[in-house]
C-alpha cells in the first residue's frame, strides 16, 4: 500500500452497526509511502495505523 500527505483513508466497518471511518494521512512515516500513516480522522482525533485489508487510500484532492 502507498499512500501521500493528503490522501484520503477509508476504513470499512468490519461488524454490523460499525460506521465506516474517513480519515486524511497527515504524515507518512514509512519509506516510500509505505506504511505507517498518522491519520486524522473526521471527529478530530489522530491515530497511527498500519492498513489492513478494510482499507482504502484515495488520492487527496488539491486546493487551489
Amino acid at each position: 500500500m502507498h499512500a501521500t500527505i493528503g490522501d484520503r483513508v477509508r476504513i470499512k466497518g468490519r461488524n454490523v452497526g460499525m460506521r465506516e471511518q474517513v480519515g486524511e494521512v497527515v504524515e507518512v512515516r514509512g519509506r516510500n509511502g509505505e506504511p505507517p500513516y498518522l491519520v486524522r480522522f473526521v471527529d478530530g482525533r489522530e491515530t497511527l495505523i498500519y492498513p489492513g485489508p478494510d482499507c482504502v487510500i484515495e488520492p487527496g484532492v488539491l486546493e487551489n
